[in-house]
């Protein structure tokens, strides 16, 4: 009997770790098992000084459908109605989007598809996002009886207010260009080009000094969700140790002398 396919294909072309969801058959739905392979490989993406920059990208037409509705419905015959699964469930979700935020390496989404409820959270929790003309983003569950409250604290990061309500309250999908005008994606391509394109963006981020990359992107996050003083204060001490660090020694010492920077392996 033939094993089953790997729910997560990965590759790490030129410091480039592609992580692709390999579930099209069930829509790539975020099954406990598919966040448990995710959440596995940005641990050990991590730690891998081979990797410098994160993609997420999917097999087949759509990106991600959101929760495994099949495996939540089956937990309603649970002693408890489900009530310990669910929670289960929902906390590992919120752990495996706060990995991709917590990881000291870029992660960019290449969304080719529909990216539905914790699908569109998955994108929202990246640091960056491309997507091609086919892709559509919604956060559909106040039409199923389940309003999107975890997907919502991802989209609500990264959208302007009133945008992210009426994605919430109406469920009705977006297409890539609104997506780019309220802030949920970078920028939007021809399907035909949409790895290539994404590949080119997360080569240019590989190419930069990894630690100044690890330093920026903790200190981008921490410092959302600090009052502005405190924010400044709290950047004003990061960049002074990032001063202090080889990289920065040797980039501006690179600029000053008018030479390339040769920046460790």
């Amino acid at each position: 009997m033939d094993a089953s396919p790997p729910l997560l294909l990965t590759a790490t072309p030129g410091g480039v770790l592609r992580m692709i969801l390999n579930r099209s058959e069930r829509r790539n739905a975020l099954s406990s098992d598919l966040m448990a392979a995710l959440q596995a490989a940005l641990q050990g993406a991590a730690a891998d000084n081979a990797t410098r920059v994160i993609v997420i990208a999917a097999d087949g037409p759509v990106f991600s459908s959101g929760h495994d509705l099949k495996e939540m419905a089956r937990h309603r015959a649970d002693g408890d109605a489900g009530r310990a699964a669910y929670a289960g469930l929902f906390t590992q979700c919120s752990a495996m989007m706060q990995a991709i935020v917590h990881s000291p390496k870029p992660v960019i989404a290449e969304v080719g598809g529909l990216a539905t409820a914790a699908g569109c959270q998955l994108v929202a929790s990246c640091d960056l996002a491309v997507a091609s003309t086919s892709a559509r983003f919604a956060t559909p569950g106040v039409d199923i009886g389940l309003f999107c409250s975890t997907p919502m604290v991802a989209l609500s990061r990264n959208v302007g207010r009133k945008a992210a309500m009426e994605m919430l309250l109406t469920g009705e999908a977006i297409d890539g260009e609104q997506a780019v005008r309220i802030g949920l994606i970078n920028k939007v391509v021809a399907p035909e080009i949409l790895q290539s394109e994404t590949m080119m963006l997360a080569g240019k981020i590989a190419s930069k000094p990894r630690g100044t990359l690890k330093i920026g992107k903790d200190a981008f996050y921490r410092q959302l969700e600090m009052p502005l003083a405190e924010a400044y204060a709290y950047a004003s001490k990061v960049m002074t140790e990032n001063m202090l660090e080889g990289e920065a020694c040797e980039g501006i010492g690179a600029f000053l002398e008018k030479r390339e920077p040769r920046w460790p392996t």
